[in-house]
């Protein structure tokens, strides 16, 4: 019983389930329409019979001039003949083709209607009445046709094109079936090429798909151009780490088993060596987490800078700093929080070591991001602005720090497809403008 269970989440089965319930529903109420249709057709076609069969009647009574009885008997012969009744009136005289219709369809004789159906005795009887005056005396003509008889045809023609309609709709499941089965055939390839993906067959997901796969492919070969990213990073950090700790660890190492006695300079030195192993393991550690922008994260950067603004004014509680936030910055972008955080945090770090008094933060929304950050202190000379961001690069010894911050923000704005621009404040000092564009695929 396991084996005929069907998967309600295929998606195969839901396209067949719906093209077939459509087709269904469709194929019925066509055939619905078609015996509606067909009988009022019917009606029509034998109601304009009986009306030129009645013309055609009086018009042999106006011109034969013929006694009324006369001209009833050879009406009932013809009539006969076509399998069709009379009922005339003419003043106050009535006749019928057979007795039993006199008074079954007298009450027709003063209605208005000009074309009725009449069930009386089993049978459906179709009866058009046509007024008309003979030598100035009025009449009334009733030509009736059993309706039933047609109709029974209509019914065998109607369940015929049923017949036919059913056998075109499972003609049309089997196709449908085909269909289904042709349209899913790239999503199978595309299933094979995840798994020669995970088998290591292939690097690399093909874009010969159809056009409503393009998105999804392009999504996930970002996503695995990620996946590489990190971990070239991550072996980058490790391969960075182990050799810049090598060295400096065997040093300490080698001080703290040896005999002499470790005096004040010593001790500066180990201090300095452990300094530089800490800097560089807070380095690797900040460039292994880097998001970048295939992370599907969205960013505030109001929120983020001011809660960075706010950090800062508690770290440098000498100097003031200001945010400035252009109209329209309120929306989210595509750059990871902890990304965004990083970039800011950088540039305010730096520049609040340097400033005098004051630090300027700017943020704007044009065809990107843009942050500009301009602070009062000494400022940098334009031969030494170029060298800015190059790793180990430091102005002046005698501020904190190892010269690596700027160096991860060059990284981080690499990911996001941004750059930065380093030139002189209005205030004095430096600035610093950060541009990283809109991700394209960004809404």
């Amino acid at each position: 019983m396991s084996s005929l269970r069907i998967d309600r989440r295929s998606l195969r089965i839901r396209l067949l389930a719906w093209l077939s319930g459509i087709a269904l529903l469709v194929t019925g109420l066509t055939w619905l329409l078609h015996g509606i249709l067909l009988n009022d057709l019917a009606r029509d076609f034998l109601g304009e019979r009986l009306e030129r069969e009645a013309d055609h009647a009086i018009e042999q009574l106006r011109r034969d001039h013929l006694a009324t009885a006369r001209v009833l008997d050879s009406a009932s012969r013809g009539f006969a003949i076509f399998h069709h009744l009379y009922v005339l009136r003419l003043g106050d005289e009535v006749s019928a083709s057979h007795p039993r219709w006199k008074e079954a369809l007298r009450p027709l004789l003063d209605s208005g209607e000009s074309l009725a159906e009449v069930r009386e005795a089993g049978q459906h009887l179709l009866v058009f009445r046509q007024p008309f005056t003979l030598d100035n005396q009025p009449g009334v003509l009733l030509i009736g046709e059993d309706f039933s008889r047609v109709e029974a045809g209509l019914h065998r023609l109607h369940w015929w094109v049923g017949g036919i309609a059913a056998s075109l709709l499972l003609l049309l499941g089997v196709l449908n079936l085909l269909a289904v089965s042709r349209g899913m055939v790239p999503l199978s390839r595309l299933r094979d090429q995840l798994g020669e993906l995970q088998a290591g067959r292939r690097d690399r997901l093909s874009l010969d798909v159809p056009s409503e796969l393009d998105s999804l492919v392009g999504q996930l070969n970002r996503f695995m151009d990620e996946i590489d990213a990190r971990l070239q990073r991550s072996r980058e950090s490790v391969a960075n780490l182990s050799h810049a700790l090598k060295t400096p660890l065997a040093a300490v190492i080698q001080v703290l088993r040896g005999s002499r006695p470790i005096d004040a300079t010593r001790r500066q030195r180990l201090v300095e060596r452990l300094e530089e192993i800490h800097a560089q393991l807070d380095v690797e550690l900040r460039r292994s987490r880097i998001a970048g922008p295939n992370v599907g994260r969205l960013a505030d950067p109001y929120r983020d800078a001011s809660r960075l603004i706010e950090m800062f004014r508690t770290l440098y509680p000498a100097k003031r700093f200001t945010l400035e936030v252009a109209e329209g910055t309120g929306q989210r972008i595509h750059i990871e929080s902890q990304d965004l955080s990083e970039m800011i945090g950088i540039v305010l770090d730096n520049a609040g070591k340097w400033a005098n008094q004051e630090v300027h933060c700017e943020i704007v929304m044009e065809e990107g991001l843009v942050l500009r950050v301009e602070d009062d202190g000494p400022g940098v000379p334009d031969d030494d602005v170029a060298c800015l961001g190059e790793r180990g690069w430091r102005l002046d010894e005698s501020h904190p720090g190892y010269g690596l911050g700027l160096s991860i923000l060059n990284q981080l704005l690499k990911r996001y497809g941004g750059n930065v621009q380093f030139g002189h404040s209005p205030l004095g000092g430096l600035s610093v403008e950060i541009h990283v564009p809109f991700a394209k695929d960004a809404p």
